[in-house]
C-alpha cells in the first residue's frame, strides 16, 4: 500500500532478516531481552544490543527507544513496549508503542522501518486486535509528511500475516473510497 512517499509492506518471515534501517522489538519495560521477537533478536544480535538496553535501564509502556543493531542485517532496534493483557488501557498503550518507534525512526534519521505483531505472544493480546491499531497507527502516521519510505509489517506465522493483510486491504478500500 503506497501512502505519499512511504510504502506500507507486509512479509512473513524472521524478522532478525530484514534489511531496513531498524527492526522494532517487542520489548519488556525493563528492556531485558528474553524469549520471542526479544529473544531471536539477542541470539542474532549478539550481547552488545543487551549491553546498550542495560544501559538505557528501561522504558515505561507505550514508549520506545533505540539502540544499534549489533550483528543483525538492521542496523538499528527500536525497542518498544507494549501492553499486556489485563493491565488496563492496553488499546492505547499498544497505539502509543507503535506511534512511539515511528518517532524515533523519524527523529533518528532513518528511511526503513520492520514491526512484529507486538504484543501478540506472552503478552496475550489479541491479533485482530493487534492488527487493527498498529495498522491504523501506521496509515495516520504516513499520512503526514515523514522521511520513512518503507514500513514492513514482518509477520512469523501464516495466520498473522493474513490478519495483517486484511486489515491493509481494508484500509486500502478505504482510502480509495475517500474523495
Amino acid at each position: 500500500m503506497k501512502i505519499l512517499n512511504a510504502e506500507l509492506r507486509l512479509v512473513q518471515g524472521d524478522i532478525t532478516e530484514l534489511d531496513v534501517d531498524a527492526i522494532v522489538n517487542a520489548a519488556n519495560s525493563r528492556l531485558i531481552l528474553g524469549e520471542g521477537v526479544a529473544g531471536a533478536i539477542r541470539r542474532k544480535g549478539g550481547p552488545q544490543i543487551q549491553m546498550e538496553c542495560d544501559r538505557i535501564g528501561g522504558t515505561p509502556v507505550g514508549t520506545a527507544v533505540i539502540t544499534s543493531g549489533g550483528l543483525l542485517k538492521a542496523r538499528h532496534v527500536i525497542h518498544a513496549v507494549g501492553p499486556r493483557m489485563g493491565e488496563g488501557n492496553e488499546d492505547e498503550k499498544l497505539k502509543n508503542a507503535t506511534l512511539s518507534s515511528l518517532k524515533v525512526a523519524q527523529d533518528n534519521g532513518l528511511h526503513s522501518i520492520g514491526f512484529p505483531a507486538i504484543s501478540t505472544g506472552i503478552f496475550g493480546f489479541p491479533l485482530v486486535r493487534c492488527a487493527r491499531i498498529m495498522v491504523g497507527t501506521a496509515v495516520d502516521f504516513l499520512q503526514q509528511p515523514t522521511g520513512l519510505t518503507s514500513v514492513v509489517f514482518c509477520l512469523f506465522s501464516a495466520e498473522a500475516l493474513e490478519v495483517f493483510q486484511a486489515k491493509i486491504e481494508g484500509f486500502a478500500r478505504q482510502d480509495r473510497k475517500e474523495p
